[in-house]
């Protein structure tokens, strides 16, 4: 079976964590693209898709929810999880709670699940517009993500899918062998 990871990112944060996703994915045997959700033709192929969006002002992406609309009949016929990447901050994120279209998008999804996950500021990146937006609500800067919840949250996802391939370390050059 191969899984699609796709996700809408502005900055590569969400983009990183649809990287790790598929990492943990593989480790368990599974054949695993990762793209752009704008950068996906066709998603009949797949076997099970795992579709995410960076949060802004409260909602998904428009790439991730043009994704999520034009596939909506295939989505439907397949595994399908979601996630989202937006809160900032370690003990109170901020803003708290999820997208609010999220609802919606499992509906028209039929997901079998959502996951907020927090995310990454580096006001570097920022437009001015973002810049004043994330100064408005008091957004603390850094990477907050949680790379062992993203990973378990993988596992749980391989988990509960069909059959796959056997994992096989690559092989070590032999001047890596001490």
């Amino acid at each position: 079976m191969t899984i699609l990871v796709t996700a809408a990112s502005r900055h590569q944060s969400t983009m990183g964590i649809a990287e790790a996703i598929a990492a943990e994915l593989r480790t368990m045997g599974y054949d695993v693209d990762v793209a752009r959700t704008d950068h996906v033709l066709w998603v009949d192929r797949y076997g099970a898709v795992i579709l995410g969006s960076a949060v802004y002002m409260g909602k998904w992406l428009p790439d991730a929810i043009e994704f999520a609309t034009k596939n909506q009949r295939t989505l439907q016929e397949k595994p399908v999880w979601l996630f989202s990447s937006g809160p900032l901050g370690w003990d109170d994120p901020v803003p708290a709670g999820g997208p609010a279209d999220v609802a919606d998008l499992i509906a028209a999804t039929g997901a079998r699940g959502h996951q907020l996950f927090v995310g990454k500021l580096d006001k570097h990146e920022l437009g001015f517009m973002e810049r004043l937006a994330t100064r408005a609500v008091q957004a603390p800067k850094g990477d907050f993500r949680d790379w062992t919840a993203i990973r378990a949250w993988a596992r749980g996802i391989g988990n509960g899918l069909g059959p796959r391939a056997p994992y096989i370390a690559p092989p070590v050059a032999e001047e890596q062998i001490g």
